[in-house]
């Protein structure tokens, strides 16, 4: 499991960091590596980020993500 997001053109991660990914086409999962992050308590946050490359006209912020399996919402 781990967070499941999708770009919305042919966007792609080129580098990530505090988080392991794959990705197929426009889906990408994101993971913790081994070790790192492996609890995350109730209202509490984990940050990971990345840098990757964009396309003219498709580099909207992603319709769904969910967190092991459940969607999230944005506030």
């Amino acid at each position: 499991m781990g967070a499941v997001f999708h770009f919305l053109g042919d966007q792609a991660i080129t580098q990530i960091w505090n988080a392991t990914r794959t990705q197929d086409g426009r889906s990408v999962t994101v993971t913790h590596p081994t070790g790192y992050n492996t609890s995350i308590a109730p209202r509490s946050s984990v940050n990971f980020g990345f840098s990757g490359t964009s396309q003219t006209g498709t580099n909207g912020a992603p319709a769904a993500f969910t967190l092991n399996g459940a969607v999230c919402t944005s506030t």
